[in-house]
């Protein structure tokens, strides 16, 4: 049995956030590994994906000042009110 095609950059960074998350098996997971072993791009956007979700785990258990998260909302709100992404009242100061 012969090995199965390379995966592409776009394929591999396509599987990776299930990678990352230990949601792949199989083939699928020893295709991205490969790849990563491979290519120096594709490693570096995996680890760089690894620190972040790190940094936002570890981030995740701190509590949140209220005023930010007020700020954030007030954000989100914005966004989703205005048909083109841009905030209905101008930018946050």
């Amino acid at each position: 049995m012969s090995d199965p095609r390379p995966l592409t950059c776009e394929e591999a960074l396509r599987l990776l956030a299930a990678y990352l998350d230990e949601e792949l098996h199989g083939g699928s997971r020893e295709g991205v590994e490969h790849h990563l072993k491979t290519c120096r791009g594709c490693y570096s956007r995996a680890e760089f994906e690894r620190r972040l979700k790190g940094e936002i785990k570890r981030i995740g258990r701190e509590a949140i000042p209220p005023a930010f998260e007020q700020r954030v909302r007030r954000l989100l709100r914005s966004f989703a009110g205005s048909p083109g992404g841009e905030p209905a009242d101008g930018p946050e100061p």
